[in-house]
């Protein structure tokens, strides 16, 4: 077969210049070693790697190996790993990774990148992180292989180790600080995604739509409103164009940092003419506990001839399980296939069968699951268990949690919940000693609180802030005044059998008291208060929010994990329906 290539021995006729066969009958095996015959080599590799044959090219790869002399070098390599990874070959790979330490090459970031990307997608974690530690020389790496490093690592969750890749890249473009920011919102690091992207304008960079669709899903995710409301701004005074990944994700972020008349106005004054800007207005509606608003959009939706999809209809059954429309989730239910001909996936089952439990509806909800045509998940049997806490069905509790095939901390702990609202403290005991020998860590809460221009992050029983000590003073201040108002901490909510005054103190240091402490500390009479948690608030904190926002005469938003709860002058907007 004969193939193209661009350097000829001396014993080659200027006619086989561009068609040179692979062994020419005049070519000694000298010939073919000499060092400068290498082009020739990588050619061939090359042309093999193009034409879509890797496969062949790592044969042709062996057959030069054979000849003794022949040295390889970094570009033989390079051609080498680029066929390993076209054929994904990683024992191949594995071996062109001896052979190149063999012949004293020093890694270089054009050779580890392919290595990097097969080790990764082989799940070889540890043999792709040790690779990074050959990558940087004095020079560091360049700015094109460190992003798709950063790339493959965040898509691993190996967050630590692209943010080592980033710190070492002595240049880092709009690219590098993009990827950063997404990563730090996918994995759960919004504060570090906001610092991020602080960081990046500091250096001189002009974000971009996605820098700002991440940072504003950063916002969104700790209610941090006033960095949101900058983000607004600035997209604005940069004429960014609102596309409607953009205008949804302004939409999001203003509904989940509790100005759902804010989220209002972009909708209002945005086109409308892509499903996802009314899925994320309906799902602002829904968390906000606005059940008919949310009902009332999706038909508005309908009549102006924009057709729902499956996200659309989550949002309509969130927003009916949220605000206890039973018979109107049903129904959305089964015009979803009825309709629109949208096959009701397992969210769909579960967010219908939530709205049954939260209305107390247990035993019906429990004959849905066993109705449903796919195996119910961990999902669905959390919905059940989750409403057994509320309505009081150790029973039914016992069942969800036997038929879920994993369980997670939370699962533990919403059992040993119900057994302790029943003072069932021996078998509270079990669940906790279960979950030791499962060896599962129980989930901190996490609650955001954004004062002025900075968001502060809090843990259950946190003294890390550097506040601490006016924040407890502050906390115990609000505890004195609440006894005089009658409250009584729930202390069976607390999953210990010990004496009422520990329980009572390990209920009021849970992360969003001490968020509201710190913004009663630090922002003054009568302006709003706003709280973000990442886990679903308890009923003792929310009946504590309750008090405090009569007696300070202060409104307090409370985002969890599941709604908004807005409190004011003693009342919450969920009108206890959560």
């Amino acid at each position: 077969m004969l193939l193209r290539a661009g350097v000829m021995c001396a014993n080659h006729s200027p006619s086989l210049l561009l068609l040179t066969p692979l062994r020419h009958p005049t070519c000694s095996t000298k010939c073919l070693t000499e060092h400068r015959h290498l082009p020739y080599f990588n050619s061939v590799l090359r042309a093999s790697i193009e034409k879509g044959a890797p496969v062949k090219a790592l044969s042709q790869f062996k057959a030069f190996l054979r000849l003794t002399p022949f040295r390889p070098d970094r570009r033989t390599f390079v051609l080498v790993l680029a066929a390993c990874l076209r054929s994904s070959n990683l024992s191949a790979a594995m071996e062109a990774h001896a052979r190149l330490v063999k012949h004293g090459f020093r890694a270089h970031a054009s050779v580890a990148t392919p290595l990097f990307h097969l080790y990764l997608k082989h799940d070889r974690v540890p043999d792709a992180l040790l690779l990074l530690d050959d990558v940087f020389d004095d020079d560091g790496v360049d700015a094109v292989h460190g992003n798709l490093m950063i790339a493959k690592l965040l898509k691993s969750g190996q967050f630590d180790k692209a943010n080592w890749v980033f710190k070492n890249m002595p240049v880092k473009d709009l690219v590098s600080w993009n990827s950063m920011i997404a990563g730090c919102v996918q994995n759960s690091r919004p504060k570090e995604a906001l610092s991020f992207f602080e960081r990046m304008v500091g250096a001189g960079l002009e974000p971009d739509a996605f820098s700002f669709s991440s940072v504003l899903s950063a916002c969104a995710r700790v209610g941090a409103r006033g960095h949101g409301e900058r983000m607004h701004r600035l997209m604005l005074d940069k004429m960014i164009e609102l596309n409607y990944i953009l205008s949804s994700a302004l939409i999001d972020m203003y509904a989940k940092c509790g100005s759902i008349d804010a989220a209002k106005r972009v909708f209002a004054g945005t086109a409308r003419d892509h499903v996802s800007i009314w899925n994320s207005m309906i799902t602002g509606l829904a968390i906000h506990g606005l059940g008919s608003d949310a009902v009332e959009l999706f038909c508005q939706m309908e009549a102006e001839g924009m057709t729902p999809d499956g996200v659309t209809f989550l949002a309509v059954l969130t927003a009916c399980s949220h605000a206890g429309m039973v018979e109107e989730a049903r129904n959305h239910f089964s015009k979803m296939k009825e309709v629109h001909g949208i096959e009701p996936g397992i969210e769909h089952y579960g967010a219908t069968v939530d709205a049954s439990a939260r209305a107390g509806l247990l035993d019906h909800a429990y004959e849905m699951i066993g109705e449903m045509p796919m195996k119910p998940d961990g999902v669905i049997w959390r919905i059940l268990l989750s409403a057994c806490k509320r309505h009081h069905r150790p029973d039914l509790a016992e069942i969800a949690i036997d038929r879920m095939s994993t369980r997670g901390s939370g699962d533990y702990v919403l059992l040993s919940s119900i057994y302790s609202s029943a003072r069932k403290w021996t078998r509270a005991e079990q669940v906790w000693d279960s979950m030791k020998e499962n060896k599962v860590r129980k989930k901190r809460g996490l609650s955001w609180a954004e004062v002025g221009r900075k968001v502060h992050q809090f843990k259950a029983g946190d003294r890390s802030h550097p506040e601490t000590h006016d924040i407890y003073r502050v906390l115990n201040t609000l505890g004195e005044r609440l006894k005089i108002e009658g409250f009584q901490p729930m202390t069976e909510l607390v999953s210990m059998d010990v004496l009422e005054e520990e329980r009572e103190e390990n209920l009021s240091v849970h992360s969003e008291k001490l968020a509201v402490a710190y913004c009663v500390l630090k922002t003054g009479p009568g302006s709003e208060i706003r709280v973000s948690k990442n886990l679903q608030t308890c009923q003792d904190c929310h009946e504590w929010m309750k008090v405090i926002s009569k007696v300070l005469s202060r409104v307090i938003l409370v985002r969890d994990r599941v709604r908004f709860h807005r409190f004011e002058k003693g009342i919450c907007s969920c009108n206890d329906y959560w």
